[in-house]
């Protein structure tokens, strides 16, 4: 994670500073990629590492070395160390973060010479790193970037509201149906405590980092039962390169479920071929609530016992903030099985449990499929520009009320991905000027009706599971 620190302006990267100067060389053209089972982006232009800047992040037209470095977020600094031009990622990841400038300033760098700058800056888009700059400044000087307290103070009255009413209709009632009524409206509190935290992950709900945090502890483990500081350090590395290879976590999913025919290239048990070629139809009611019992139950708390007990964790303070985490799904576990379930024998609590846990990992895991798992991947020497991440490798849902409040804005995914630091609610408000830029530029603004993306999603699945089974041994 960054260091946390208070808001303040941003214009590194603007047209005019640093890293607009020399003679970059032309744009290249628009890279076109076909969609679904497992196909490929065309490759970007080529890049080679050379020895004389493997070590070293290009970063507004300075080379910094982080051979040395202890990035306090994790790997996800080797994504872009020896190529490509993390400009745009280091200023969105750390907008609100007082401290990361001092880190970067900190580090031995260098101008980049001519060289370097035409193999890496802009990732050989600088025209389009000029015109992303320039209209994220603009909806930074008219306050897009601004949190608002009305915005909070709602989102997490919602939840509140949620859970009261869920268990209430649950402890109150006798019939079979209106319990399981109670236990559809608490795996949806489940499922809308996901979509807030996510806004605090990303540092937007209120725009202080240390509230931000606590807040996405609070919420994330007693809504949810798993863990932010996880969540944060694996979600990065998504937003960082979306849909590519060997860096995505999102394409990291085996055993459970394959995205992308690219993923099943080692797949050869006859158990896991089957089970995959079903996987279309198993997804939501099956895949997602193991992968939400493997997180709850294996993977965060596994975690959370590791940031305690680490020496380098207790340097950085994250032990304590892994024991409020702790804390956190502890109070969890006490309001369900001491609270909700109370009166009923191990097995009933447990049988309740695991319904209502199947409604919330369906909720979320399924709509957050919808953005990306059906489209393209790109090769891990492939390094495309910040903007072509957003345009290749993401999909809107098409927008309308009901829309925007089942997926708490995120349907507005393109927007998300380029202004991650923006409050999720002022996505529809910039997306027309989101679309001129793609327009500009000759990109696809890609939009789709919610459920023909939910079919596409699905049949790729499907697809995927067809190829790994007649997948040779």
């Amino acid at each position: 994670d960054a260091e946390p620190g208070r808001s303040r302006p941003d214009s590194r990267g603007t047209p005019g500073s640093e890293r607009g100067r020399g003679r970059p060389p032309p744009d290249q053209p628009q890279q076109t990629a076909s969609m679904g089972k497992g196909s490929n982006a065309a490759p970007a232009a080529g890049n080679t590492v050379t020895k004389l800047d493997d070590t070293e992040v290009l970063i507004d037209g300075r080379l910094y070395d982080v051979s040395s470095f202890k990035h306090p977020g994790g790997s996800i600094i080797k994504f872009l160390t020896g190529n490509g031009d993390a400009t745009e990622a280091y200023r969105e990841f750390h907008m609100r973060s007082a401290s990361a400038d001092k880190m970067l300033a900190s580090l031995p760098s260098r101008a980049a010479p001519s060289d370097v700058l035409s193999r890496r800056e802009g990732n050989g888009k600088t025209s389009l790193s000029e015109d992303y700059a320039a209209l994220r400044k603009q909806l930074e000087e008219e306050g897009f970037f601004e949190p608002s307290m009305t915005e909070c103070v709602y989102r997490t009255s919602e939840i509140i509201a949620m859970h009261l009413l869920g268990a209430y209709i649950f402890m109150t009632n006798e019939s079979m149906g209106m319990k399981a009524l109670g236990l559809v409206v608490l795996g949806l509190a489940q499922g809308r405590c996901g979509w807030l935290m996510h806004e605090g992950g990303h540092y937007s709900m209120t725009g202080h980092i240390p509230t931000d945090r606590v807040l996405q502890v609070a919420i994330y483990g007693i809504g949810c039962g798993m863990s932010g500081a996880w969540w944060r350090n694996q979600h990065n590395k998504h937003h960082a390169t979306p849909q590519k290879l060997q860096h995505d976590v999102d394409l990291d999913t085996l055993p459970l479920v394959a995205f992308n025919e690219a993923c099943i290239d080692k797949v050869r048990s006859p158990i896991l071929k089957t089970w995959l070629r079903f996987q279309g139809a198993l997804f939501i009611p099956v895949s997602c609530l193991l992968v939400a019992l493997g997180w709850q139950f294996y993977l965060h708390p596994r975690h959370i016992a590791r940031s305690i007990t680490s020496k380098r964790n207790a340097a950085r303070g994250a032990d304590k903030r892994a024991m409020g985490e702790a804390a956190a799904l502890a109070t969890r576990y006490a309001l369900l099985f001491g609270g909700v379930f109370s009166g009923l024998t191990w097995g009933q609590s447990w049988g309740c449990y695991l319904f209502y846990n199947f409604i919330g990992a369906a909720y979320i895991f399924t709509n957050f499929s919808l953005s990306h798992t059906h489209l393209p991947v790109s090769k891990p020497d492939e390094y495309l520009h910040w903007v072509e991440y957003s345009a290749i490798h993401t999909t809107n849902i098409s927008p309308n009320f009901l829309c925007n409040w089942w997926m708490a804005y995120l349907n507005f995914q393109i927007e998300h991905h380029l202004f991650p630091s923006m409050p999720q609610f002022r996505h529809p408000i910039v997306s027309p000027r989101v679309r001129a830029l793609f327009e500009k530029h000759g990109m696809r603004y890609d939009e789709r009706p919610y459920f023909s993306c939910l079919w596409e999603t699905l049949m790729n699945l499907h697809n995927v599971g067809a190829a790994a089974q007649k997948k040779t041994a």
